[in-house]
């Protein structure tokens, strides 16, 4: 019982930063679309809103890179699809939310890398899982400069996050999946792999 109202807390924090940003999302709301009791929070989060918000950044971070392997291993795609797949997949859950599912860790980044130095930490580290296991998919398909080549991506999908999100339109997510994929796709033909 305990650890399943920890992750509806976790589950619940992640989806309120995504829509409306960690500065805006208070306690309390977490706590009822949580369904949890108020003093739960404190029990599973005793440092606060801090302590909860890197416990979500941590947790909402594993989740994606669950799904970004789950991609790959269920096209068994090259690097170049399975990219394009996480964006696509990313503009789906954007429309559908009518708008409002950004990506949490970005959007605390935005908020806490000047304010919160645990956050902004927190936010880094999940960061550097994301560009560590793109670049290793990379290496494992003779695609270089691997590390390069994933931090290009991950900054590529996050800026046309933005900018689908704030226009409400998926043309940022779309357009530049296809640049991405391309680019990938030549490093990887220059490479020699088919």
């Amino acid at each position: 019982m305990g650890s399943d109202t920890r992750a509806r807390l976790l589950e619940t924090a992640a989806q309120l930063f995504r829509e409306q940003g960690y500065a805006a999302t208070g306690l309390k709301q977490i706590t009822a679309g949580a369904g949890a009791p108020w003093g739960s929070l404190y029990h599973f989060f005793p440092g606060g809103k801090e302590q909860l918000g890197i416990e979500t950044i941590n947790h909402a971070g594993a989740r994606y890179l669950r799904l970004f392997d789950l991609v790959y291993e269920r096209t068994e795609a090259n690097a170049d699809e399975a990219v394009r797949d996480i964006f696509q997949l990313s503009a789906e859950a954007l429309e559908k939310s009518g708008w409002a599912d950004g990506c949490p860790i970005a959007t605390v980044a935005l908020e806490a890398a000047s304010t919160s130095e645990p956050l902004r930490h927190a936010c880094a580290e999940v960061f550097a899982g994301w560009r560590a296991a793109t670049a290793r998919r990379f290496a494992a398909e003779g695609i270089e400069p691997a590390e390069d080549l994933a931090i290009y991506v991950l900054a590529a999908f996050e800026g046309a996050l933005i900018l689908s999100r704030t226009s409400h339109d998926t043309r940022p997510l779309r357009v530049t999946a296809d640049i991405v994929a391309h680019t990938i796709r030549r490093r990887r033909l220059k490479g020699g792999i088919p």
